[in-house]
């Protein structure tokens, strides 16, 4: 018997989501988890290093097939990538721009494509761009290294993936979340100052989770208001409509 009876929310992407339930802050796995509470679960499907060249064969081993039975469907997908395919070369994480784009789109058709094995109408597709890089911090920090590391992301690179994710978030008419630009606006465009948002000059503080997170409902809100928290019923019955006398029958799955 499978223990994932409700329907999910499922978060996908590279270290960035992979460390968004990381102990010591309150990232933004905890914070879906909590308003998403007995409604979606909510997964950490973040895989730290990967790019969407990686990606794209996992994304398709995360999905059901569209004729699948009784699993657990699949209410809500953000798509979080772009810091590893901004690597500049010689790094393996790189991945050519138009390369990326083509992958994203790619991830968009395995859920929205009617000739997808995984075509999913209803699943809420929504893509999130790349953070602003802090070179400062993130060259401090591979130097620090033993053996050090030569710097392998670049300011105006990273920006250029994040604007990609804009491009095809437009192009295929999903929701998207823009993380670059209110952390540079935050940061007073300085870049020294993005330390508050990114602890090593790459992965998330709480302070940038939390924009993210803040964008994220805002979206949902505003693009996708039927799977928004507040708008989702409980899964299972609140306590006090139970018929009490009679509890089994109260106590079915509900779905939307």
């Amino acid at each position: 018997m499978s223990a994932h009876v409700q329907d999910v929310f499922m978060l996908f992407g590279d270290s960035i989501t992979q460390g968004a339930w990381e102990p010591g802050y309150t990232g933004i796995g905890q914070r879906l988890s909590h308003v998403y509470a007995r409604r979606l679960d909510v997964l950490n499907r973040g895989y730290s290093g990967y790019n969407t060249e990686w990606g794209l064969p996992v994304l398709e081993q995360c999905l059901a097939k569209k004729d699948a039975v009784n699993v657990p469907k699949i209410r809500v997908l953000t798509i979080w990538f772009g810091a590893n395919d901004a690597c500049i070369k010689p790094s393996p994480q790189h991945v050519p721009l138009e390369k990326f784009k083509d992958n994203l789109r790619r991830m968009v058709d395995l859920v929205h494509s009617p000739s997808s094995p995984f075509y999913s109408p209803d699943t809420r597709v929504i893509l999130i761009t790349a953070p602003p890089v802090n070179t400062i911090k993130r060259k401090a920090d591979l130097e620090s290294r033993d053996p050090p590391v030569e710097l392998d992301r670049l300011f105006d690179v990273t920006k250029a993936y994040a604007e990609a994710v804009l491009e095809i978030a437009r192009e295929k008419d999903v929701g998207v979340v823009d993380a670059w630009a209110p952390m540079w606006e935050g940061s007073g465009r300085d870049e020294r100052e993005l330390s508050k948002y990114l602890g090593d000059g790459l992965h998330l503080t709480e302070a940038g989770y939390k924009i993210v997170y803040d964008s994220l409902i805002q979206v949902i809100a505003e693009k996708y208001p039927d799977v928004h928290f507040e708008r989702l019923g409980f899964a299972f019955t609140p306590w006090k409509d139970i018929d009490w006398e009679s509890p089994a029958g109260s106590l079915d799955l509900k779905k939307p």
